[in-house]
């Protein structure tokens, strides 16, 4: 246990989907005491029997996270799961701390945000820190995941596709491209993988291939690449070809349903 570096306590600030599940049962088999600060609305519930403790907030308790994490005695947290984005663009988020944050900063990407939570953390004595903590085990290695191989005309998109979504990363605008023959027909924008996957797949009807990739400068602490069943279920309901992530960057949760959903609708998965 040493990469625990004598971490006894953690927090969590647990957003939705099936990530911060995932951390705290790895966080628990480790015998971490994890408190979760979770998002009314946002979080799922399974939460509650996987932590020490959890504190159910909204935004307009933005200021407590920092007290209760105070008061708990953390001095380590990570981030996980998305929050949803709709929520930076409240008329009025109901904190006079948040509202504050949202007016200082520059722009509302994802590293402008998350970065400024960071700061008001450190200010505190607390330490964000790399969310993939504990969970090494989870991100995906270079190779074909799946029975399912890609084709000459796959392995092409692949190709073009991944270095054209390094480059749409690397200005923060999405993590996700959706090409189909050698053309871009979606770029995830705020509205998330899932919907960019749908978007993408009725306007080429079908056929298309799902690039996923980190940021050139990747910020590990949030934002994070994440794909599980639940991108695989959207894949296949748009007919798509194949599932392309970056090895060593991305957290594939539930890998074995994921390959087996894959492999059961034709879709490959390739981490490059």
């Amino acid at each position: 246990m040493s990469e625990l570096n004598g971490i006894k306590k953690i927090g969590l600030i647990a957003g939705n989907g099936r990530f911060p599940l995932l951390f705290a049962g790895a966080a628990r088999h480790h015998g971490l005491d994890v408190v979760a600060i979770a998002i009314k609305k946002d979080t799922s519930h399974l939460i509650t029997p996987l932590v020490n403790k959890v504190y159910w907030l909204s935004l307009k308790d933005y200021a407590r996270m920092f007290d209760i994490f105070k008061n708990e005695g953390i001095r380590k947290v990570i981030m996980a799961g998305q929050v949803n984005p709709q929520n930076l663009f409240y008329k009025d988020v109901g904190d006079k701390a948040l509202k504050v944050l949202l007016a200082a900063i520059k722009d509302k990407r994802p590293d402008t945000v998350f970065g400024a939570v960071a700061d008001q953390l450190a200010e505190r004595e607390i330490e964000l820190i790399d969310s993939t903590f504990l969970l090494e085990d989870f991100m995906a290695k270079k190779g074909v995941l799946t029975s399912t191989q890609p084709d000459t005309q796959t392995w092409d998109d692949i190709r073009f596709g991944f270095d054209m979504a390094k480059k749409i990363a690397g200005l923060d605008i999405g993590q996700t491209l959706v090409v189909k023959n050698g053309a871009i027909v979606a770029v995830e924008a705020i509205e998330g993988t899932d919907a960019c996957i749908l978007r993408g797949g009725k306007l080429a009807a079908g056929g298309i291939v799902v690039i996923k990739v980190s940021k050139p400068n990747q910020d590990m602490r949030f934002d994070v690449p994440v794909v599980g069943p639940r991108t695989i279920k959207y894949l296949s309901r748009v007919h798509s070809r194949c599932l392309a992530i970056e090895a060593d960057k991305t957290l594939v949760i539930d890998r074995e349903l994921c390959v087996k959903a894959a492999d059961r609708n034709k879709i490959s998965i390739v981490a490059l």
